[in-house]
């Protein structure tokens, strides 16, 4: 059975991440970057398929375990009959190669730990060749090249080519492991010192975040999701990957699983607006900019989301050796959602765009003449069917979501060119375009009978992403369509606040079997339309709900089973994240005043 994703933290050096269980084993990790094949991957497997366990002999899961404050330092212990023990885990921001540092430090008594490394490339499917070189041992296979680096000895042995290590430590010593990949093709990197990479990491890590902005409730959990996202993001690019994890199930032992390391254009308007609110404008912009890389181009051309570096090409493919987390298959690595056409994502990108304009940051000289294009493609392409937000592989439909966020498009250029004009464009056409798809809209995804908002037009289904209405202006707050819209995605889509997307298993919109979690993003999102519409003492109730909803360490996934009480989805999720800071200022602006 797999551990509940609750029991995971993460750790990371901003082009890559791991999940560190709370019995003290690295179940996931992928090298060089967060979309590379794994090299553990138990997590959507078993053990054999790669994990690194340190833990006191015999023990079960920790005492308790925290990050250092505003840092992605973890530190877990555990207390036993014969001591308490500390296990420091990071991954220090890398000058050449990538390392994953482990420090075991004695706290009280004498303890026996035992450490169990086994390496698996490409998914877990592939046990390399070990050996030993310059004192280290080093494991090869094909293109990958690890070496551990250990203070006390280990052995490899058994067939499987496992490596493993029994040692004591005693009260006020410590031992240090590192763990550093390189291109086998490649000389080994520099060794990194591993005490001074964490003092470093934790400096480095409390700088950045001291400058948050944010002082009102929940700030701790604030706090935490910045620097989750900040852990999410590729550094050299400024990209920002929707989770470090593929196919971690939206329903346990069922297929809706999806590889989310990639960059997701929805995601552009709400991170821009959590870091810029936040005080994170050197973020920002590296995501502005990396945005404006990544959809240049003809915009009939556009996609919803792209590599980490702005690729366009991500296969989709099954890993069948893998028996997938609660024997959810496939497990899956690409995704190809990435040829759907999503016109919601026109309307993210020109709302980011104008996000980035009002928050001061210095404009690109292309990029207006790239909103120009972008909205004189959505002057005919509005008017079609597409997969909306939430990339259902069923048929292609009119999403009330995705005119709205077309009309978002119209409406942001409309206004930059209203405040400014001396800026190019045909202000009477887009403010034409505009109006066309607001009464487009209200005649034909608006359902008078029931006073709300649909799906799609001709439904009389419900779709969480309505709530979105009042957040981005298409109708005031106070509007009657807008309140009975609220009103019935709490009577038919939540559950005590916790929201699901749409009702899955009674229309099949999406194409596929089974069911989800309510989506924690959409409970965000009620939160936010609870506190616009009047109700602000509910809105901050429900807030309290979802921040209680991290796990111990404050980490969020992308859903939530109210029935189990488990986390569900690929983890931790950072449209989750984004949705808790986002509320967060929503509810409590920089929260200074109270």
């Amino acid at each position: 059975m797999h551990r509940p994703l609750e029991d995971y933290a993460l750790i990371g050096d901003q082009q890559t991440a791991a999940l560190v269980s709370s019995g003290g084993s690295v179940d996931w990790l992928c090298l060089p970057r967060f979309d590379s094949a794994a090299c553990f991957a138990a997590l959507v497997g078993k053990e054999e398929n790669g994990h690194w366990q340190l833990a006191p002999k015999g023990a079960g899961d920790c005492t308790r375990r925290s990050y250092r404050p505003g840092t992605l330092v973890l530190d877990t212990e555990w207390d036993t009959d014969e001591g308490s023990v500390r296990v420091t885990d990071l991954m220090p921001q890398r000058d050449q190669a990538p390392d994953l540092v482990r420090i075991v430090e004695g706290i009280r008594g004498r303890v026996t730990m035992r450490g169990t490394l086994r390496l698996r490339f490409d998914y877990g499917s592939i046990v390399p060749w070990m050996r030993k070189a310059d004192g280290h041992r080093v494991a090869v296979a094909g293109p990958d090249s690890m070496w551990l680096r250990s203070e006390p000895p280990v052995r490899t042995w058994g067939k499987d080519l496992t490596t493993h290590s029994e040692f004591t430590v005693e009260e006020g010593e410590s031992v240090a492991f590192v763990l550093t990949w390189h291109p086998s093709h490649e000389p080994r990197p520099d060794l990194i010192d591993p005490f001074e990479s964490l003092r470093r990491s934790q400096e480095e890590w409390e700088e950045w975040s001291a400058q948050c902005r944010y002082d009102g409730p929940h700030k701790d959990a604030v706090l935490r999701s910045l620097v989750t996202l900040k852990a999410l993001t590729f550094e050299p690019t400024g990209g920002i990957v929707a989770a470090p994890t593929t196919s971690l199930p939206e329903e346990l032992g069922g297929v809706r699983n999806w590889d989310y390391r990639y960059c997701w254009l929805r995601d552009s308007t709400l991170t821009l607006g959590a870091l810029v609110s936040a005080g994170y404008l050197d973020e920002a912009k590296a995501w502005r900019d990396w945005l404006l890389r990544a959809v240049a181009g003809d915009p009939a051309d556009l996609q919803i989301m792209y590599g980490l570096a702005g690729e366009r090409r991500l296969p989709e493919m099954e890993l069948p050796w893998l028996a997938g987390y609660g024997h959810s298959v496939p497990v899956r690595a690409g995704n190809d959602a990435v040829h759907q056409l999503q016109l919601d994502v026109y309307g993210e990108v020109i709302d980011s765009l104008a996000l980035a304009r009002v928050a001061g940051m210095p404009s690109e000289p292309h990029a207006w003449r790239l909103q120009l294009a972008l909205v004189e493609f959505l002057s005919t392409a509005w008017r079609r069917p597409d997969q909306g937000l939430w990339e259902v592989r069923g048929p292609r439909r009119h999403f009330v979501h995705s005119k709205v966020m077309a009309w978002v498009a119209a409406d942001r250029i409309v206004k930059a060119l209203e405040d400014e004009p001396g800026l190019p464009g045909d202000l009477v056409a887009i403010r034409r375009l505009r109006d066309d798809i607001h009464r487009d809209v209200l005649e034909r995804g608006f359902d008078t009978e029931r006073n709300t908002f649909t799906q799609y037009y001709g439904s009389t289904e419900l779709d969480a992403s309505l709530l979105i209405i009042p957040l981005v202006g298409f109708l005031p707050s106070d509007d009657p369509r807008v309140l009975g819209t609220v009103q019935a995605v709490r009577d038919e889509l939540s559950d005590n606040g916790f929201v699901r997307r749409y009702s899955a298993e009674a229309t099949g919109v999406d194409g596929l079997p089974g069911r989800e979690g309510t989506f924690l993003v959409c409970s965000f999102w009620l939160a936010d339309a609870l506190h616009l519409t009047g109700h602000t003492k509910e809105a901050r109730e429900l807030f309290d709900q979802l921040c209680a909803l991290g796990n111990d360490v404050g980490l969020l996934a992308e859903e939530y089973d109210p029935v189990s009480g488990h986390q569900l989805g690929n983890f931790p999720q950072a449209f989750s994240h984004i949705g808790l800071v986002g509320t967060a200022f929503t509810l409590f602006g920089t929260g200074e005043a109270g």
